[in-house]
């Protein structure tokens, strides 16, 4: 069983880190794509995006630390 603590800190840093880690790699790999296309827009519009890219943050830790209980 995965700690959900390292899950949801693993996912905020990297979103999908902490899903993969509680064993759901699909999962994982999709949030990681999100995090990278994300990335990529928010490069162009900045401040809207990097708002998105922080709640999309937290949720992805949220997601992992339920996964992992």
């Amino acid at each position: 069983m995965a700690n959900p603590i390292l899950a949801a800190i693993l996912s905020f840093i990297i979103p999908g880190l902490g899903q993969a880690y509680a064993g759901d790699i699909q999962k994982g790999v999709i949030f990681f794509v999100i995090a990278v296309i994300l990335a990529v827009v928010d490069f162009f519009t900045a401040f809207l995006t990097s708002i998105i890219s922080l709640i999309f943050a937290i949720y992805a830790a949220y997601d992992a630390y339920k996964l992992s209980q």
